[in-house]
């Protein structure tokens, strides 16, 4: 009775709640949906508000670019070279410690490669499937 249709609702509310994050149940939107579920999905990298190193960070600016440098020369590519930094050496965002991006610093010292990885990845996938 009345005691039902308030749980009723404070269910429904609930639920909408979560599924949507507060936006209607069959509101037009751009973006990908969920295939079985109504949800959009949030999740991204969060970066810190501060651009300064931390200060914990004891590492300067040139043993930084001289690590790059080498793990460039031993073959790995910029994302490879960014997660040896992050997980072995503790540097989380390497524009924050040098003021460049890895990238940029590979063309400084020409070692940059000659195609950029997201492409090189694509041609790689695309030749592993006509295989």
């Amino acid at each position: 009775s009345r005691e039902n249709l308030g749980f009723f609702f404070f269910c429904f509310f609930l639920r909408r709640k979560q599924q949507g994050r507060g936006a209607p149940f069959f509101s037009p939107s751009t973006a990908m949906g969920r295939m079985h579920s109504r949800g959009k999905g949030i999740s991204a990298s969060a970066l810190p508000y501060k651009r300064t190193p931390p200060s914990w960070l004891k590492i300067s600016a040139q043993d930084v670019e001289e690590n790059i440098c080498k793990f460039a020369k031993k073959g790995l590519t910029p994302s490879q070279i960014g997660v040896i930094l992050r997980d072995s050496h503790g540097i989380a965002q390497v524009k924050s410690v040098t003021g460049s991006k890895i990238l940029r610093i590979l063309k400084a010292h020409g070692l940059a490669p000659e195609i950029p990885e997201d492409l090189y990845h694509l041609i790689k996938k695309a030749v592993a499937i006509r295989k």
